[in-house]
């Protein structure tokens, strides 16, 4: 019997542990190529099973930049001492989404570690995401920490240029270098199954399969 992913026909009988619903949290500083792997495992037939057309699975992201009505603006990750209070109801929104809807598979983008290395680096205020750590570990929710060497970082940033909105973020790479060992710390701490990946080659598929020798290994490819 071929795996199928969520988006396959309710009306499918298939053996219960055959349904592939995987979760997970793709975490690190920016130029880690987390987007570029995030749609790559969004499409991987052994993270989402084959697919004969193409559909849109859901990848969400905390980086989205809703609190604002401008470009590069305030949201979950940055936002002010001030609008903590409608962070913290935005990962609650998505954690009871992620609960109502655990049959199925979700892959995100930057998360609540990216809160909380941006608040301690630049609020100096650790945010307390135990309460969402416990509600993710229960529906199967698997933590990927993507990390490169600090000489990769120029040639990452040279990919990324020409394709870039706002080029100057990468003016000073060192801010990078910075936050990856904050969240790389906290990747450590976190109560979730980890797994960390050395990017400095920028090897995405070899990446991708790592990711899903692991998810296989550790049984999170279905639902607990």
């Amino acid at each position: 019997m071929t795996p199928l992913s969520g988006g396959e026909s309710l009306f499918s009988e298939v053996p219960i542990g055959t349904k592939l619903c995987p979760k997970i949290i793709l975490e690190g500083t920016r130029l880690t190529r987390k987007t570029e792997l995030a749609f790559l495992l969004n499409e991987h037939p052994r993270i989402v099973g084959p697919r004969k057309y193409r559909y849109h699975s859901p990848l969400i992201s905390a980086e989205w930049c809703a609190f604002t009505n401008f470009p590069w603006g305030r949201g979950p990750i940055n936002y002010n001492p001030e609008e903590e209070a409608q962070a913290m109801e935005t990962y609650a929104t998505w954690m009871q989404l992620f609960e109502l809807q655990r049959y199925y598979s979700w892959i995100i983008d930057r998360f609540h570690l990216s809160t909380r290395a941006f608040q301690l680096q630049h609020r100096g205020h650790d945010v307390e995401f135990g309460w969402l750590e416990e509600r993710l570990l229960a529906v199967g929710f698997h933590l990927v920490f993507l990390h490169r060497s600090p000489d990769s970082f120029e040639r990452a940033r040279a990919q990324r240029l020409p394709v870039s909105g706002k080029p100057s973020q990468y003016d000073d790479l060192s801010v990078f270098v910075r936050e990856q060992e904050v969240m790389r710390r906290l990747a450590r701490e976190s109560r979730l199954p980890l797994l960390e990946i050395d990017i400095s080659n920028d090897d995405l598929a070899g990446a991708a399969g790592r990711i899903a020798d692991w998810m296989e290994q550790t049984g999170g490819l279905w639902a607990k």
